[in-house]
């Protein structure tokens, strides 16, 4: 472990306290740096461990250099000093199955989500879980419309989570993602990496579940992944367009699990849900709208949130033109 660095002894030293002992020894203690006045230059011993790093630790690893050096940047690339070529530890990591990418879009938080009548229950429970991921509500299943902000308040969790644990393993995946990435699976002999990755999740998001519906092989792989990860108490979040229930070509052993939880539904927006959620949409855009606007706005729409801001969008690029 070198420690040229002055900025990067601080962040070890901190890394070291927060992480696990393995998760530590297999991505951090491997790791060398260099720093010149401007930029702190991590140096990795391969692309999958860089790759690994930008997707979990990133975030954390400029905070904490930032502390100890103001506005410096953050570079991870693969590389070592003096040609000597830094080592994965060679005892945990060959059982550490490999990353799935979690997917999610910062854009979405509960910061940003907008909570009415409509929502309130839903908001409630992802909230909740979002604080104690396995513990209560498990699976929580969101169900509505198109456009009601399933995907956001599902990707909100995430998101929380990550906030909450750096190191956690979370993805969103859409069920046709899910399909896709067992059908590679058993293309390339390699379904054994497939069910390691989806099972060692502390976090697995699916949207869009009515998609597995008549996919026999991909709700049997989903079946056999949802009892392992409830069994290791880890958090399921799943969305649907309806009642688990009414989704036909679903089997029945599936549907009776999705009922183990809390099944909560997202419905469209009242009115004056509608109008805050313009407020807040306008104000994101830096556009002052009127308040008679919105109303307008939102006494004409009243279906879901996405032709809300498809209306917003359009009176915006009309004030500009």
């Amino acid at each position: 472990m070198h420690t040229q660095s002055k900025t990067w002894s601080h962040c070890l030293s901190e890394l070291e306290t927060e992480l696990s002992e393995q998760q530590f020894n297999i991505w951090i203690k491997p790791l060398q740096a260099t720093e010149n006045a401007s930029t702190l230059r991590i140096l990795a011993p391969n692309h999958f461990v860089v790759d690994w790093l930008n997707q979990h630790y990133i975030k954390k690893i400029i905070e904490l250099a930032q502390t100890a050096k103001k506005e410096v940047k953050v570079i991870i690339e693969v590389g070592s000093i003096g040609g000597e070529q830094p080592k994965l530890n060679k005892v945990t990591a060959p059982n550490f199955p490999p990353p799935l990418d979690n997917r999610l879009n910062p854009v979405f938080s509960f910061e940003n989500f907008v909570e009415g009548k409509s929502n309130q229950l839903a908001k409630a429970a992802a909230t909740q879980i979002a604080k104690n991921p396995g513990k209560s509500y498990n699976p929580l299943f969101i169900y509505g419309g198109v456009g009601l902000g399933k995907t956001h308040i599902m990707q909100a969790i995430g998101n929380k989570m990550l906030q909450e644990n750096l190191s956690a393993r979370v993805s969103y995946v859409h069920s046709e993602r899910f399909v896709g990435d067992m059908v590679k699976g058993l293309q390339h002999n390699t379904i054994s990496e497939f069910k390691r990755a989806y099972r060692s999740l502390d976090a697995l998001l699916i949207d869009d579940i009515q998609f597995f519906a008549g996919k026999e092989r991909s709700q049997e792989e989903f079946f056999h992944t949802f009892n392992a990860l409830l069994e290791g108490q880890k958090q399921i979040v799943l969305t649907c367009d309806r009642y688990p229930k009414e989704v036909n070509g679903l089997e029945e052993r599936l549907k009776s699990r999705f009922g183990w939880g809390l099944t909560v539904a997202i419905e469209p927006p009242e009115l004056e849900t509608s109008v805050a959620i313009l407020m807040t949409k306008s104000v994101a855009e830096g556009i002052d709208l009127p308040d008679e606007v919105a109303f307008f706005i939102a006494k004409r729409i009243r279906s879901n949130v996405r032709e809300l801001e498809g209306a917003l969008r359009r009176v915006i690029a009309n004030r500009s033109s």
